[in-house]
């Protein structure tokens, strides 16, 4: 087990019986038109206190929650969730939270988001080319007023609309989630989404965050998943990359330490200091923790 200390940038709480939360995600019959259902995933509640008893041998000294609730009335009541149970637990210590940012009321939901003490962000599901939407894009700058991250979900396809965005507003950091979802495994993907990450990477507020590797690789090891790795750290710098699990969705392709242990197994290499800014001091800069 790796015995450095982890922030892991990437959880998902839910309540499915909190009636002011909703889970599109977690329906009964709802399945990710990528790699099918969610059926082991859907208990009934997955809080801060399942994720610490589940991590406990992994170092982990702090959480960054990322918006679970999908098709939720008022994505607000998630944050007020999260900040009660990180008032009881301690965790999560930030939150990415919800909201549409090409609605014309975002901004008074965004004031809302940020009242909250651990709020840090916001991750949108954008519909369409939306990242060419002039509406969206008022919303996104918004974010450098209330201080807000810009947590993106974004492919290889788009990482230079990607780019263009991030380079609009120079003052909001821009997180590429899950290393840009790469979503298969063959030599001429993996050269477009290095290309993509290499023209992401040249807007200087963007940033990689390497995780959710096991969604597209359901058999992986760290020697599997090495490449990409890898590929994020040279495109974005040691200082530009830190890791997370995407847990517990993760959780259907491995337990929780192997994959805190392929990341130290992977960059065991480096120095002591860089491997302690992957793991922990550049998301406590950047999410302020």
């Amino acid at each position: 087990m790796a015995d450095i200390p982890f922030v892991d940038t990437h959880v998902h709480f839910y309540d499915l019986k909190n009636e002011n939360l909703h889970y599109s995600w977690l329906e009964r019959d709802w399945a990710h038109p990528v790699f099918g259902d969610f059926d082991p995933l859907k208990a009934l509640r997955y809080d801060a206190d399942c994720y610490i008893a589940e991590t406990r041998f992994a170092h982990v000294t702090k959480v960054v929650h990322v918006q679970a609730a999908l098709g939720i009335e008022d994505p607000v009541k998630e944050t007020e969730w999260l900040e009660m149970m990180a008032a009881r637990t301690g965790f999560p210590h930030a939150i990415v939270a919800h909201s549409d940012l090409s609605d014309p009321n975002a901004e008074s939901e965004l004031e809302r988001h940020a009242a909250f003490p651990r709020v840090r962000g916001i991750r949108d599901f954008g519909q369409g080319d939306y990242l060419l939407d002039p509406s969206w894009q008022r919303g996104f700058a918004l974010l450098e007023k209330f201080g807000l991250i810009l947590d993106l979900d974004c492919c290889w396809e788009d990482m230079g609309k990607a780019r263009e965005v991030a380079d609009l507003r120079p003052g909001i950091p821009v997180v590429l989630d899950h290393a840009g979802f790469p979503a298969a495994r063959t030599d001429e993907y993996f050269r477009n989404w290095q290309s993509g990450l290499r023209e992401l990477a040249k807007a200087e507020n963007a940033v990689c965050k390497i995780s959710g590797l096991g969604m597209c690789d359901p058999h992986w090891t760290a020697e599997s998943i090495r490449p990409w790795v890898m590929s994020c750290i040279e495109a974005f710098g040691v200082q530009r990359c830190f890791f997370g699990t995407n847990w517990p969705v993760d959780r259907l392709f491995s337990s929780y330490d192997p994959i805190v242990d392929a990341y130290a197994t992977i960059i065991s290499g480096f120095s002591q200091d860089e491997q302690e800014a992957l793991f922990s001091r550049n998301a406590e800069r950047l999410y302020r923790i």
